[in-house]
């Protein structure tokens, strides 16, 4: 399945959640059909402008809630999920 947002695309596909625009993917989510996140990539000339939140909100409205962050996760992913309050 696909969205077309004004300026990006969301494809959604088995268990991922992929974001691109014309260029260049922008990040992608890899989820377990439980809500478990198991991989959250965001390219980094596209960090810190909401791509990471719009991914977890898709896994959110896709398996119902977000479940556990599975490991590793990088200092940077720790303070971004710190910041929207998954632990």
């Amino acid at each position: 399945m696909s969205i077309c947002q004004r300026n990006y695309l969301i494809d959604i596909s088995d268990g991922v959640v992929l974001i691109k625009n014309q260029n260049t993917t922008l990040g992608y989510c890899r989820f377990t059909p439980s809500g478990d996140i198991e991989y959250i990539f965001v390219n980094p000339a596209y960090r810190r402008q909401g791509y990471g939140s719009i991914l977890i909100n898709e896994v959110k409205k896709i398996t119902g809630g977000i479940g556990k962050i599975q490991d590793p996760i990088s200092p940077l992913g720790t303070q971004f999920f710190k910041g929207l309050g998954i632990q």
